[in-house]
């Protein structure tokens, strides 16, 4: 437990602290935000806002976790450096995206194809390394079965393994990108799920099979380590929100979205919950299937269903303001969040 709240509280101070030089050597460099001409009207005024900002969020976290298994003796685990791995992985990808948006003076950045390749790069390499690294009970980080609350069904293999984790991972992280389109949507959105794997991993590790084998105890390798993991991010989410929160002085940009949808990723394969995270991250998956919506509507019909996509933008062109719908979507992600965490605490509660 202090490792969790030291790696936290050292994560949100960095992150809070470093952010504001941040801003300033951004400015300097002239390294602002490009915007859509053809999105609300409202944002061009956005034009010129420092962006990635997930550069503070990855380092902060790195530190966060580092210095908090320092302080405390407690060792690092495997899964818990392949989460981080996976974020900050990720989060390159997402940096060398913002870097051409940047550089190159455009809105658009990577090729959609290239950013899913380096995206499921990254995806693979985490998923076969977490096949390995056995513990003293021959627990690995991840498992090469589908899990919900636990594993369930029978082994997949390591190869549809890998496969089921590059999709997972993909569609994590662009799902939280797609968030990214308001000040302080993403990062407040992902407090909350980030909250939300605290507690799982500490109510693993307070049930552990390992520990004591019981009717309604988990085959998880490291899930203390993994509410760690959790708390930093978290932490230095909190410490990027002052700035990020509306009106924003800073942007996370792709570099931070992915790097946050990697370790959301991360964190439901090592604690088993992967269709879980469904749940726990409802609102990412709702703007998602916004845009799957109107794209799918256009092509076959030539018709919109929102005014436009992702689902947040369509509530700004009806006339919402910017600090309510995302005041309305944090409370939505809570809903989502808490509706998670009560299938999870049933699913363990003696029939």
């Amino acid at each position: 437990m202090k490792t969790i709240l030291l790696s936290a509280a050292i994560s949100l101070v960095v992150a809070l602290l470093g952010t504001r030089p941040t801003i300033s050597v951004l400015r300097k460099r002239k390294l602002g935000q490009q915007i859509r001409t053809d999105g609300p009207q409202a944002h061009l005024g956005k034009s010129g806002t420092p962006t990635m900002g997930g550069i503070v969020i990855i380092i902060a976290s790195l530190i966060g976790y580092l210095l908090g298994h320092w302080l405390t003796n407690d060792p690092m685990t495997p899964s818990g450096l392949l989460v981080l791995f996976l974020m900050t992985g990720l989060g390159l990808v997402g940096f060398i995206d913002d870097f051409i948006k940047l550089f190159m003076r455009r809105s658009l950045g990577l090729r959609s194809g290239a950013k899913l390749f380096g995206q499921a790069a990254v995806g693979a390499i985490f998923a076969i390394l977490a096949l390995h690294f056995p513990d003293g009970y021959d627990l690995t980080p991840a498992s090469a079965h589908l899990s919900f609350l636990t594993d369930f069904g029978v082994s997949i293999g390591s190869l549809l393994f890998v496969i089921w984790v590059i999709v997972m991972v993909t569609g994590t992280s662009n799902g939280v990108n797609l968030t990214d389109g308001l000040d302080g949507l993403a990062s407040g959105a992902a407090i909350l799920v980030l909250a939300a794997y605290v507690i799982i991993g500490n109510w693993q590790y307070r049930n552990d099979c390992t520990v004591a084998l019981a009717q309604n105890c988990y085959n998880v390798r490291d899930p203390l380590d993994a509410a760690v993991v959790a708390a930093a991010v978290m932490g230095a989410c909190f410490g990027f929100l002052w700035w990020n929160a509306p009106p924003a002085k800073i942007f996370m940009g792709d570099t931070g979205s992915l790097a946050l949808g990697g370790a959301l990723a991360g964190l439901a394969i090592i604690t088993r919950t992967e269709l879980l995270l469904v749940l726990l991250g409802g609102l990412f998956v709702i703007i998602t299937l916004s845009v799957a919506i109107q794209v799918g509507s256009y092509k076959l019909t030539h018709k919109r269903v929102f005014r436009m996509a992702p689902l947040q933008h369509h509530f700004e062109l009806a006339g919402w303001a910017e600090t309510t719908i995302v005041v309305r979507f944090w409370l939505i992600a809570g809903m989502f969040v808490a509706l998670g965490l009560g299938i999870f605490y049933v699913g363990w509660f003696p029939k």
